[in-house]
C-alpha cells in the first residue's frame, strides 16, 4: 500500500510540474477570440462562442484545419501554434484567480469521416412499416392552413416556388435557439403561439416540425429528417425537412433553421441522399446565397455543407408517420422511426429498438435499415 501511495504521489508531482511548465497567457474577460490563419472563426468577438472554463481540465478546442496556424486572443494576451496531424497543444489561461487548462487538438475533418463511411446495402429487405402522410383534408391541417393564410404565403407559382416561400416564411417567423427547452405541445399552431407569447425561439427540431406540418397542410408529402454524426452518443445533431416532388419523382432538401436548400451545378434542387452522395464523391454543390442563421450570420458552403452537415449526414432518421402533433407525448402513444445506417462499424443491432417512457407512458420504436431505397421510398 505504501509503495502504491508513493507511486501516486510521484505521478501527481510529475503531472503538477508538467502543468506548471505549460505556456501561459492572461485574461481579464472570459471571452476568447480564436483565429485560423489570422481570420476569426466567429463573426463578432462580442458574441464569441469560446469562453474560459476553469472547470474543464483540459478545455479542448478541436480543429481539422491541417497546416494552418491557430491563435487564441484574450482581451490582453495571445498564443499561437501550428496545426498538424500530431497537434495536441496544451496551455494555460489565467484569469484573476482562475486557471483554465486549455488544449488544441487536431481531429480528422468530418468530410473525411463521411467519405470513409461504409457503403449501404441496397439488396437488404426487412419488414418495416410503410411511411404515411396525413392528408391536407385533416381538420387540424385545414385550420393551420386557414389561420396562417398559407395559400397566400405559398403564392401562385410552381411547386418549387411555393415550397421556398414557405421555407422563408417559417425561417423569418421563428427564431432559432438551439439551447431552448422543447415545449410540451409539439405542433405548428402551439409552437408558433408559444414563441410569440413568450418571445422565445425553438431548436431545429421544433422549426422542422412547424414547416413539416405547413407542407402537409398544403398537400405535400413531407418528412422531418434527423441528421446525426457517427458517434452513437453526441451533444448536437440537426433536423431538416424533405419534400417529395410528385412530378419529378424525387425528394428535395429544405432547412428552416438556416433558410437553406442545396443545388447541383445546373441549379436543380437536390435531396438529402443526393447531397450526401455528392459530398462523399467530391461532386459540385451549390448552397443558396441567402442561407443564414437568424438573419444575423450568413452561411457559407464550406462551413454549412463540408463541415456542419458533413458531420451530421452520417446517420439519418425519420418518423414513419408524418402527421400533426406526432411527437407530443400522450398517454399510451407509440412513436415510430426508421433509421438509415451505413455498414461502417456502427452497432447495427437490434434491428428494432424499443424504449418505453414510463413517466408519460409513451413507447418509442426505431427500425434499423442499411438500404437507402427503403428509407427514400416514393
Amino acid at each position: 500500500m505504501k509503495r502504491i501511495l508513493a507511486t501516486i504521489l510521484v505521478l501527481t508531482s510529475v503531472y503538477s510540474n508538467a502543468q506548471k511548465n505549460l505556456p501561459t497567457i492572461r485574461a481579464n474577460s472570459k471571452k476568447v477570440d480564436i483565429k485560423i490563419d489570422g481570420k476569426s472563426v466567429y463573426e463578432d468577438f462580442n458574441n464569441s462562442w469560446w469562453q474560459i472554463d476553469p472547470a474543464a481540465k483540459p478545455d479542448i478546442y478541436k480543429t481539422d484545419k491541417l497546416g494552418s496556424k491557430i491563435s487564441f486572443h484574450t482581451d490582453i494576451d495571445s498564443i499561437s501554434t501550428e496545426i498538424n496531424e500530431e497537434t495536441k497543444f496544451d496551455f494555460i489561461i489565467l484569469r484573476k484567480k482562475d486557471t483554465a487548462y486549455t488544449q488544441v487538438l487536431y481531429v480528422e475533418p468530418y468530410i473525411k469521416t463521411l467519405q470513409k463511411a461504409g457503403i449501404y446495402d441496397v439488396t437488404q429487405q426487412r419488414e418495416i412499416p410503410n411511411f404515411t402522410y396525413l392528408e391536407e383534408k385533416d381538420k387540424q391541417l385545414k385550420k393551420l392552413r386557414k389561420d396562417f393564410q398559407l395559400d397566400s404565403i405559398a403564392g401562385a407559382g410552381n411547386n418549387i416556388s411555393k415550397l421556398l416561400n414557405m421555407l422563408h416564411w417559417v425561417h423569418n417567423l421563428i427564431r432559432h435557439d438551439g439551447s431552448s427547452d422543447n415545449p410540451t405541445l409539439k405542433n405548428a399552431v402551439d409552437l408558433i403561439r408559444i414563441c410569440k407569447s413568450e418571445k422565445r425561439g425553438v431548436n431545429c427540431r421544433m422549426m422542422a416540425t412547424i414547416l413539416n406540418e405547413c407542407f402537409l397542410s398544403m398537400g405535400y408529402k413531407s418528412r422531418m429528417v434527423t441528421c446525426m454524426p457517427k458517434p452513437l452518443e453526441f451533444d448536437e445533431c440537426h433536423v431538416i425537412n424533405t419534400v417529395y416532388l410528385e412530378k419529378e419523382k424525387r425528394w428535395i432538401w429544405l432547412d428552416p433553421t438556416f433558410d437553406a436548400y442545396v443545388m447541383d451545378e445546373t441549379g436543380q434542387l437536390l435531396g438529402i441522399q443526393e447531397v450526401r452522395e455528392r459530398l462523399v464523391n467530391n461532386k459540385p454543390l451549390i448552397l443558396n446565397p441567402e442561407a443564414n442563421w437568424n438573419r444575423k450570420n450568413s452561411q457559407t458552403k464550406d462551413y454549412y455543407l463540408y463541415t456542419y452537415m458533413a458531420k451530421n449526414l452520417y446517420r439519418l432518421e425519420s418518423p414513419l408517420n408524418s402527421t400533426y402533433n406526432y411527437e407530443t407525448k400522450e398517454n399510451g402513444k407509440t412513436i415510430e422511426y426508421l433509421q438509415l445506417l451505413p455498414l461502417d462499424g456502427i452497432n447495427q443491432n437490434p434491428i428494432i429498438q424499443v424504449y418505453k417512457d414510463e413517466k408519460n407512458n409513451v413507447t418509442y420504436k426505431t427500425y434499423i435499415t442499411n438500404n437507402p431505397n427503403l428509407f427514400w421510398e416514393e
